[in-house]
């Protein structure tokens, strides 16, 4: 699409952020959250630790997974984006352990400034990737909005003595991580120049389904996935939510072809910034380099899965220790 001066239309000039980078930065979030009140016997996770969803028992067996979360544009492509934004709810539901079960669209669209063929195509994208899941699309809700947005809520179902929450950590598990990071500073780069990253767009696209089978099965019980707050801000609530500290190895964490030159040429964004801001009391970075801890605490979209146990096939980064002065250690 074009405006009238012929200029091409962006979709991520409509978003002041661009995907988790829109997110609230975490310490002024869990101001608002501090003192909510838990309204349930029944709920088995709450808001306490920030884990990825909420979880109620509806047996001795059985736990209803619920999560929702929605974003403004990451990539310019509607159907992409779509796709992005589903793979991103459905994570929370694999980040517990659980599977999918229904989800509904949550839809924001400026009908008077952009067509409504793309957001069709928003939704289509959204739909092809719950089907891939396994999870039907059972309607949703949309309002007008100044600022295009789309997420989906998620319902799904956990066996509780298989439910992988951000607290179960313990000293002397490893930690494993499935996807590369990278994603942050490529989806800056897009935003600013139009460039397009197949690699960043098929890490987002890819649904955490088997990585968190795989953790499940191989017994973990402690995870999250790594999306706004970055793997440093991730990994400081599951330290801190399980009572231990972390050390990571920086030179395990694998990348994005790209990311690098990405921070080094500045397309940093402020939520990246602030995840830093945020964790750096906490973290003992040794000599580490600003763009390395850039990088560490890059704000990922539809980013893999951080768990406590070692996953087939993903990288080993660290590993859980006794909690000492840094409640991370970068080595």
């Amino acid at each position: 699409m074009e405006s009238m001066d012929r200029t091409p239309i962006r979709l991520t000039q409509y978003g002041r952020g661009g995907g988790c980078a829109c997110k609230i930065p975490p310490g002024e979030l869990e101001e608002v959250l501090s003192g909510l009140p838990q309204l349930s016997q029944n709920l088995v996770v709450g808001a306490e630790h920030g884990d990825d969803a909420a979880v109620v028992a509806l047996d001795a067996s059985t736990g209803v997974v619920a999560t929702t979360d929605f974003f403004t544009p990451v990539v310019d492509d509607p159907y992409t984006w779509g796709r992005i934004a589903a793979a991103n709810a459905l994570s929370d539901v694999y980040a517990m352990g659980g599977r999918p079960v229904l989800a509904v669209n949550l839809l924001c669209w400026p009908r008077e400034t952009l067509p409504m063929e793309w957001a069709a195509e928003v939704l289509r994208g959204g739909a092809d990737v719950a089907r891939a899941a396994g999870c039907p699309v059972g309607g949703g809700h949309s309002v007008d909005d100044a600022e295009p947005k789309y997420g989906m809520a998620v319902t799904g179902v956990v066996d509780l003595d298989r439910l992988m929450r951000n607290d179960a950590g313990r000293a002397g598990l490893p930690l494993s991580l499935t996807k590369p990071l990278g994603i942050g500073v490529l989806n800056t780069r897009h935003k600013a120049t139009g460039e397009v990253f197949p690699q960043a767009i098929a890490a987002m696209t890819e649904l955490n389904d088997r990585a968190g089978a795989a953790a499940v099965e191989a017994g973990a019980r402690c995870a999250t996935d790594v999306t706004g707050f970055g793997l440093l801000g991730h990994l400081y609530k599951l330290v801190r939510a399980s009572g231990v500290s972390a050390v990571l190895h920086a030179d395990a964490v694998g990348y994005l072809e790209g990311a690098r030159d990405a921070v080094e040429d500045g397309f940093v964004s402020g939520g990246t910034r602030r995840n830093l801001s945020w964790v750096e009391p906490h973290v003992d970075f040794g000599s580490l380099g600003e763009d390395d801890r850039l990088l560490l605490a890059d704000v990922q979209t539809s980013g893999g899965l951080l768990v406590a146990g070692e996953v087939p096939g993903a990288p080993v980064i660290g590993e859980l220790v006794p909690a000492g002065p840094a409640a991370i250690t970068v080595r």
